[in-house]
């Protein structure tokens, strides 16, 4: 029985036509896709061959399991989850994370200016607090 016949369980890498169920999806094997990833990056850059570097890190960023691994953090563990950023949305529901996933994977976006927050400090001066928006954040977690 492989891995598109069990119940419950959704193929990381699979096809880009078919829905996602945000809830389905087996965590475990995405990560590890990523893990093994970065680790093959690491090799190639130990060992001085930047082509093959380029190569994998051109993987990673069209990988399926990375674009669900770096939503999931920045929709469910990063401590600004509940803030919208430049876009003014914010995915809390399973839908509106699978449906981010499905546009990021359809094609790469337009990097958006940050929005700027003035924090008063405790000496009167005032600070900035720069934000961006989901799929910025996401971005830049899949670089990582």
């Amino acid at each position: 029985m492989d891995a598109t016949t069990l119940p419950g369980r959704v193929v990381v890498n699979g096809p880009k036509d078919a829905g996602l169920d945000w809830d389905a999806v087996d965590w475990r094997a995405a990560e590890d896709e990523v893990r093994r990833l970065r680790q093959r990056i690491f090799a190639a850059t130990r060992a001085g061959d930047h082509k093959r570097v380029r190569s994998l890190q051109k993987l990673m960023l069209r990988s399926r399991s990375n674009t669900l691994v770096s939503v999931r953090q920045v929709t469910q563990r990063n401590a600004g989850r509940f803030t919208a950023g430049v876009d003014g949305q914010v995915a809390l529901t399973s839908q509106a994370k699978a449906q981010l996933v499905a546009a990021i994977q359809r094609s790469p976006r337009e990097v958006r200016p940050v929005r700027r927050v003035w924090i008063p400090k405790a000496n009167g001066d005032v600070r900035s607090h720069e934000m961006s928006d989901c799929t910025e954040r996401r971005i830049g977690l899949e670089m990582v």
